[in-house]
């Protein structure tokens, strides 16, 4: 009877993990992008490269001249027709996105082959420029779904990029028309469309005039890193104790992202002294204050509350509580914030009993999650029984621990 209970339970066992083995995997949903969330006078100029490139010379010749960084989609055909082009983009300091490989319609493909669309593409860019064209997808014909964001993100591609206005520069169009799209539309992060191949013929000859209004209006131009708050890369050197946990939530990137940009097989395995590049950031983390010290920051145009605390290490609830803000969406540029956490009385402890739960937004990582309540993303994926902390999906509600 013994020998039978003890046969039964290791079968018990077996089955879970083989479920547990067997549990689909999820990861979060792209983010669809129609504009920079800013009251800035930012605009971003993208240009798709789906055949040609015909006039990419002359485009980076009008950039350069006007001291502009902007950002082009390009497609896996493209970049096997002119190389030597998309090199010279990269190489001026320009921003490449991934625009499919052979331009299909995602909405009418599988994810799979969405999937093998994707990575053609980046292993063709990577060839060219050293470089991945994560996080940014273009879809082909602005056709996506929640099918193709889902498959998308899962893909590596967090940001689908979308736009604020479409000049139609593609069909031909004269310079007048593509310039009044522009122009009469143009807003506060705005992202910009325009096209690169030879059916874009009067693209090259409305540019100047389109970039003269703008700076005129007191527009300044910038690559969707800049418009989406990433900066540029920065590097980390590794320190005892240091885990690339630890270093993706502090940077707020993920684990992920940082294993591709250093080509790390093993994201257990990072040695002390280890230079470490960062992607999608150009700032160092916060520093911890000292005791006794007190932080304050002064609004800036643009800024939100979910920013400021971001950049801090520190919730929205907060700074609300610390500075008796009663609607968190509404502070004005000059006002003084003092940051909790910093030399302040100590947030309350939550009553025994009392629980807090979040739900999984599209766009959101762990690391994210874990900054805006002040924990470690280690201490959320063992309260949720999350095992590879880059794998959420949306709508999966989190505990968060207190």
């Amino acid at each position: 009877m013994c020998c039978k209970s003890k046969f039964l339970r290791l079968i018990s066992f077996a089955a879970v993990l083989l479920l547990l083995a067997s549990a689909p995997v999820f990861s979060a949903d792209s983010q669809l992008i129609t504009k920079g969330s800013t009251t800035e006078k930012l605009v971003a100029l993208t240009f798709d490269d789906g055949d040609d490139g015909k006039n990419i010379t002359p485009i980076l010749d009008i950039l350069s001249k006007n001291n502009i960084k902007a950002t082009f989609f390009v497609t896996g055909r493209a970049a096997e027709h002119h190389p030597d082009l998309i090199k010279k983009i990269d190489q001026q300091g320009h921003i490449i996105g991934n625009h499919s490989y052979s331009h299909p319609d995602f909405t009418k493909i599988t994810a799979a082959k969405m999937t093998e669309e994707l990575s053609k593409v980046d292993n063709i860019i990577k060839n060219i420029t050293g470089k991945s064209t994560k996080p940014y997808f273009r879809p082909p014909f602005g056709a996506y779904n929640a099918t193709v964001l889902k498959a998308v993100g899962a893909a590596g591609y967090t940001k689908t990029i979308y736009w604020t206005i479409d000049t139609i520069d593609w069909r031909g169009d004269s310079v007048t028309d593509i310039t009044n799209r522009v122009i009469k539309n143009i807003r506060p992060g705005a992202i910009v469309l325009m096209h690169t191949g030879s059916g874009a013929k009067n693209t090259v000859a409305a540019l100047p005039g389109i970039i003269s209004n703008l700076k005129s209006q007191g527009y300044r131009f910038v690559t969707l890193n800049q418009l989406l708050g990433a900066m540029q890369q920065t590097t980390y050197v590794v320190k005892a104790g240091d885990t690339l946990y630890g270093i993706a939530g502090r940077y707020g990137v993920t684990v992920t992202q940082i294993a591709n940009a250093n080509n790390i097989t093993n994201v257990n395995l990072i040695r002390v002294g280890q230079v470490l590049i960062i992607p999608g950031t150009g700032t160092a983390p916060q520093p911890t204050p000292q005791p006794g010290t007190q932080v304050r920051y002064t609004v800036k145009s643009g800024d939100t509350l979910s920013a400021i605390a971001r950049k801090y290490g520190v919730t929205v609830t907060q700074i609300a509580n610390a500075n008796n803000i009663t609607n968190v969406n509404l502070i004005r540029v000059g006002q003084v914030l003092i940051i909790p956490g910093t030399g302040t009385a100590p947030q309350p402890t939550p009553q025994p009993g009392t629980q807090v739960r979040y739900t999984v937004k599209s766009g959101d990582t762990l690391s994210a999650i874990a900054r805006r309540y002040g924990v470690s993303v280690t201490r959320i994926a063992t309260a949720n029984n999350i095992t590879n902390v880059n794998l959420i999906y949306v709508n999966q509600v989190l505990v968060i621990p207190q």
